[in-house]
């Protein structure tokens, strides 16, 4: 029953130490991809716009903070408008009623910062550390009065997000109000 037992743990041993590299290279790979986002001619644009479902976007050309984060999940296979709208239509008193909506609109809900914290807290996805590693996600509160932002940490102190003038590298993370901090390596297969 001992060697049983040091097998089992044996095997939990390995299994976390796979899953922590498994980790480990989904945020080398999100880094890359919000790198290449950084890269792209992008005009800040908020505007509603009607989107295929699922797997919509607004134009390549336009975006704002949270487009960054759902191309650069789209990139690795993670479609968020579809998570969070199909989220949001099995759970929609979950997310938050700052817009008055009466159910979710698969247009937009992924494209706000609390609609996309909610769904990441809802997937476990929250961390409680002071430590930004690269391929999270952090949210701020800009003003201190609910201007939203979001962005995906790429190095040390630095991320890439879209403030206004396009995706850019950034740096700085505790320069505004953190009020998230997430690792989330996509949905589970």
């Amino acid at each position: 029953m001992k060697y049983v037992s040091l097998i089992l743990f044996g095997v939990w041993v390995l299994a976390e130490m796979l899953s922590a590299q498994e980790v480990a290279a989904f945020a080398d790979r999100l880094v890359a991809a919000a790198k290449y986002r950084a890269t792209q001619a992008v005009r800040y644009d908020p505007a509603y716009v009607v989107l295929d479902y699922p797997g919509g976007d607004v134009p390549a050309d336009t975006g704002v903070c949270t487009d960054v984060v759902i191309r650069s999940y789209r990139a690795l296979g993670a479609d968020l408008q579809e998570l969070v709208h199909e989220d949001m239509r099995h759970e929609f008193s979950a997310y938050p009623t700052l817009w008055g909506l009466k159910r979710p609109d698969r247009n937009i809900d992924h494209r706000r910062v609390p609609n996309l914290q909610r769904y990441l807290e809802r997937q476990g996805a929250a961390v409680n550390d002071a430590s930004f590693l690269p391929g999270d996600l952090v949210a701020w509160d800009l003003n201190r009065k609910g201007l939203w932002h979001i962005g995906i940490v790429t190095g040390a102190d630095s991320f890439v997000h879209n403030i206004g003038s396009g995706p850019v590298t950034g740096s700085g993370i505790k320069q505004w109000k953190v009020i998230g901090h997430y690792r989330w390596a996509g949905p589970e297969p």
